[in-house]
């Protein structure tokens, strides 16, 4: 079966250029692996911590909606580092997928909706 994906297209003189949601969602992880307090994001799925953590799984704690005027809705669920103050965490998450999708596709982002899943003793 056949999966339905979403792109952004931008029209160029030469040509169109299309994103794909597996790119945008690319780019939204990268920039929340960098977020200090973040220790991964939470895949519905498996309860080892090892899987959770595990990078190749983060897209599936990302979902991303690409609307009709080729903005960007973002959901993500993060799991926090103990210690850290989980609202200052998840305002610096917002602000680094915000910041890393509008600089690197040039669309606009109305929304990242961050979950805290978790607190993650490191």
């Amino acid at each position: 079966m056949a999966e339905y994906k979403q792109y952004i297209t931008q029209i160029q003189e030469n040509g169109n250029v299309m994103i794909s949601e597996d790119v945008v969602c690319t780019i939204a992880v990268q920039s929340l692996s960098e977020v200090e307090g973040i220790a991964g994001l939470n895949t519905k799925g498996g309860s080892d911590l090892i899987e959770i953590a595990a990078k190749k799984n983060w897209g599936k704690a990302m979902k991303v909606q690409i609307c009709e005027n080729n903005s960007l809705n973002v959901e993500c669920s993060i799991l926090v580092a103990y210690g850290n103050a989980v609202v200052d965490v998840a305002k610096a998450a917002q602000l680094a997928v915000t910041n890393a999708l509008e600089s690197m596709t040039g669309v606009k982002v109305n929304s990242v909706n961050v979950n805290v899943s978790g607190i993650v003793h490191k």
